[in-house]
């Protein structure tokens, strides 16, 4: 394995958000991938301080998490990536006079596919497991703060988000259960 593997980086229909896949380099011992580099995905145009790596486990088909962001002072980026299993993974446009605000994209990672999707400050983040037992892998710009979190109900049928899972269906955290609409958002932002 001596040669240096690359990156293969994509924008999404918002062009802000980017999926991006490490290459793999396979012998007969395994893999080794470079999932990582800063100063490579800075040339790409993923320019960031990362300050805090997350990882969630969660052991049922139809778990949603989210959708979550952060407000000042602690707004987040985030590079998220699957390690075993898959989700539907979402970030929805907030940023203000956006072009594109309300509007989302989606991608599938996977331990699989090992895509990974960069998700610039000013988008809110969820996903949904599309298996059981999923390990997810971010990294963030900013530090959670509970104070300055916050999020939107998943399933606001506004945002015409194609969830792989029914709501009855859906597992939630007590948060995500209860969080508002994005026009309610809206209409309470000053």
């Amino acid at each position: 394995m001596s040669s240096v593997p690359t990156l293969l980086v994509r924008s999404l229909e918002i062009p802000e958000v980017k999926l991006i896949t490490p290459q793999r380099l396979h012998d007969s011992r395994g893999f080794f991938s470079e999932t990582y580099n800063r100063q490579r995905l800075a040339e790409l145009g993923v320019d960031a301080d990362f300050v805090q790596d997350n990882h969630s486990f969660s052991s049922s088909k139809g778990v949603v998490r989210g959708l979550h962001f952060q407000i000042a002072p602690y707004e987040q980026a985030k590079l998220v990536r699957v390690m075993r299993g898959a989700i539907f993974d979402v970030a929805l446009d907030l940023r203000g006079g956006s072009p594109t605000y309300g509007r989302h994209v989606s991608a599938i990672l996977s331990a699989d596919n090992w895509a990974q999707l960069w998700i610039p400050v000013g988008f809110a983040h969820g996903f949904c497991t599309l298996e059981a037992n999923v390990e997810v892998l971010y990294k963030t710009t900013a530090y959670y703060s509970p104070e300055c979190t916050h999020g939107i109900r998943w399933d606001d049928p506004e945002l015409g988000i194609a969830w792989p899972v029914e709501p009855q269906d859906a597992i939630l955290s007590h948060a995500d259960r209860h969080y508002s609409c994005l026009a309610e958002l809206k209409a309470a932002s000053p």
